[in-house]
């Protein structure tokens, strides 16, 4: 599942006229270097969510017939959901016998994507993060056997989930890279007769069933990673990838 709805309000004005998907990076929309950075890794079967000009996705898919790639729409064109609310209104394209890949459209990197989801479909976890040591305030907390088991706001103060005690000794501090890879036992925990329903973030739902399923972290090591949300790093990006192109 590619996440490709958001209104990408940190890059305005470029986003006042089309979706932060279709923004290019080194000449090229960051929407096709997702899908043919997952194409290469072999999924062949994606679905993208849209919200901010939807249509202009459809189309843009259309006029390139799909890249070659079985795709599916989920439209959020009447509410944005968020990345946990995303995930569950997808559930039907979605939910099978095989874990599925969750990458934001706006992470670029060149990580082997089929090896995480290997190691993941390996592992027996419930869901698997790419995370890493990168400098920011909030921070993912994981055991020596990279279980999650909370987070914390350095800025604040704030611990989830609550009660939990926080023990440099014991816990790993890394920041969340915008890539999972899930397992649809997951779905147990969320829709109807949970909380988790609606409009809501993925990394709280984490939060309050981390000490119950086996959530765990993928460290990125020696790897090239843009954000490109904001306009210093897509400025980055677009000089990376006309170098490298």
């Amino acid at each position: 599942m590619i996440f490709a709805a958001g209104i990408g309000s940190r890059l305005r004005p470029i986003t006042d006229r089309m979706p932060k998907a279709l923004v290019p990076v080194g000449g090229v929309p960051m929407l096709q270097r997702t899908l043919l950075r997952l194409k290469e890794a072999g999924f062949n079967d994606v679905t993208i969510n849209i919200h901010h000009f939807g249509q202009q996705i459809i189309d843009f898919l259309r006029q390139n017939d799909n890249f070659g790639m079985d795709i599916h729409i989920s439209d959020e064109r009447d509410e944005l959901l968020d990345t946990g609310g995303g995930i569950l209104k997808a559930k039907q394209l979605l939910e099978g016998d095989e874990p599925f890949l969750v990458h934001n459209v706006d992470i670029l990197s060149d990580i082997d994507l089929k090896q995480v989801y290997d190691t993941h479909a390996q592992s027996g976890a419930d869901a698997t993060l790419l995370v890493s040591d990168r400098i920011t305030t909030r921070k993912l907390l994981f055991g020596k056997d990279m279980r999650l088991h909370g987070w914390m706001n350095h800025t604040t103060g704030e611990v989830k989930p609550e009660g939990f005690i926080v023990n440099p000794q014991l816990h790993r501090e890394l920041a969340f890279e915008g890539i999972h890879v899930i397992s649809p036992t997951i779905f147990k925990y969320m829709g109807e007769s949970t909380e988790w329903q609606g409009k809501f973030s993925i990394i709280p739902f984490y939060l309050s069933v981390c000490q119950e399923l086996h959530l765990q972290g993928y460290e990125l090591k020696d790897i090239t990673w843009f954000d490109i949300g904001k306009p210093e790093t897509l400025q980055k990006a677009n000089e990376y990838y006309e170098l490298n192109n």
